[in-house]
């Protein structure tokens, strides 16, 4: 199994995610979106400055050690247009990005991949950007509604689109570390929670692209993880189909020895999933987080419960933050 670098720190900068909240108090380890904008040349308070929030997940992560630096964009939600915007508000460079991975095959956390390498490719000279993918995500998705009808998802791009706009694909199923081994990225996770049945309703495209079956479990999903000096292990999940819980358990049997500092990302406890809130909270207890940053698709409930169970830990995801560990 891979072993990634230990490095000396790392910051997260929210581009995408489901809520905006310049108001909520937040730790020292914190800056809220304000604060960015004002240093961006805000001289005003206006909606025309402020970031959108939309359904989906982006989240630029830099690591640093010694001298490297390198960052990785993880997701890139759901829109171009918000995906944009979010970038020139919160004055973020796109040409920093040594790479990126794409969490899991859905729409809201691929919908601006094209566009994102475009404006990469624009600002670093013309290098080839290592792009991660699982080689199970391209195939088409769906949703059973209630009458029974199938509605579709919006497919992830082609490895070959990808590679016309800059993109070096790699295709993994296995555990990797990346850009100078500051980052980790799983391989499938193992599903071994009695409790989380993944995502109920989902259905993928049958090989031969008549039909369709059944994908609760979402194999293609995998997780970043970075070990931060003197912390431990920071877990980035982008939508947790698997279930947070195994999502924390396979990091920490990824990095034994090393205790799990945080996780960060969307929990998916909303919906079907909001009667797991109790057993998903509980089992929780045993990681000893310092940080629970909730986000997209954690839901309000659950949210509210993490809070209640874990105090300062939880410091909700929004849109525009800056975390530092």
């Amino acid at each position: 199994m891979p072993a990634p670098a230990t490095v000396d720190r790392v910051e997260v900068l929210v581009l995408v995610d489901n809520a905006t909240d310049n108001l909520s108090t937040v730790p020292a380890y914190v800056e809220n979106e304000l604060p960015r904008l004002v240093k961006r040349g805000m001289h005003r308070l206006s909606g025309r400055c402020l970031c959108c929030a939309a359904h989906g997940l982006s989240l630029a992560i830099t690591a640093w050690r010694g001298d490297v630096e390198r960052t990785l964009l993880f997701d890139t939600g759901p829109d171009v247009a918000v995906f944009e915007r979010n970038v020139d508000r919160l004055a973020f460079d796109m040409g920093r990005v040594d790479g990126i991975v794409l969490s899991h095959g859905h729409w809201d956390h691929c919908g601006a991949l094209l566009r994102a390498l475009e404006m990469i490719g624009l600002r670093n000279g013309g290098r080839t950007v290592p792009t991660y993918m699982h080689p199970g995500m391209y195939r088409t998705r769906a949703m059973r509604m209630a009458d029974g009808s199938m509605r579709p998802f919006e497919d992830v791009p082609t490895a070959a689109m990808l590679e016309q706009l800059g993109a070096r694909v790699v295709h993994a199923t296995t555990p990797q570390a990346i850009l100078d081994d500051l980052f980790y990225v799983s391989g499938e996770i193992a599903r071994v929670t009695a409790f989380e049945p993944g995502m109920p309703g989902q259905f993928r495209r049958t090989d031969d692209g008549e039909g369709w079956e059944p994908d609760t479990l979402l194999l293609d999903e995998r997780f970043v993880a970075v070990r931060v000096k003197d912390k431990g292990a920071v877990v980035f999940t982008a939508c947790s189909h698997a279930g947070v819980v195994n999502v924390l358990l396979h990091a920490r049997e990824c990095f034994a020895g090393v205790p799990l500092h945080g996780v960060m990302g969307g929990f998916h406890l909303a919906g079907p999933n909001e009667r797991i809130i109790p057993d998903t909270v509980e089992a929780m207890r045993a990681f000893d987080l310092a940080t629970i940053a909730a986000g997209h698709c954690t839901g309000w409930r659950a949210t509210g419960a993490l809070a209640a169970a874990f105090g300062e830990a939880v410091v909700p995801s929004a849109v525009g933050k800056l975390y530092r560990f």
